[in-house]
């Protein structure tokens, strides 16, 4: 779920029947709560992380999805990110993990 014009902070729908939806800034403010939130919910059954409101990103933001895929390997489980920003995108190829967002 979006919170665009309310706090900078991102939220996140994170429901196992469907994808998991992220909006907001995904930036070290709100990493940890997000992270927390997340690994109280099965990951979803398509597999699918859809990152379409995210619109402020940083490094923190990066960690968790890499986090994300950690589990989902550990899990026997693939994890594909959809709709990701074009900020998000320049930061994963800075830090040279562009392949977090291969699907």
């Amino acid at each position: 779920m979006s919170d665009a014009g309310a706090a900078p902070v991102a939220s996140g729908t994170f429901t196992p029947d469907r994808r998991w939806s992220v909006g907001g800034a995904l930036t070290v403010d709100s990493a940890g709560a997000v992270l927390a939130a997340s690994e109280e919910a099965a990951l979803p059954e398509t597999g699918v992380v859809s990152l379409s409101a995210v619109h402020t990103v940083d490094s923190a933001g990066v960690a968790v999805m890499l986090s994300w895929r950690r589990r989902a390997a550990a899990e026997g489980r693939k994890l594909v990110f959809v709709d990701v920003p074009p900020n998000l995108v320049a930061l994963a190829q800075l830090y040279g993990v562009e392949d977090l967002l291969e699907s």
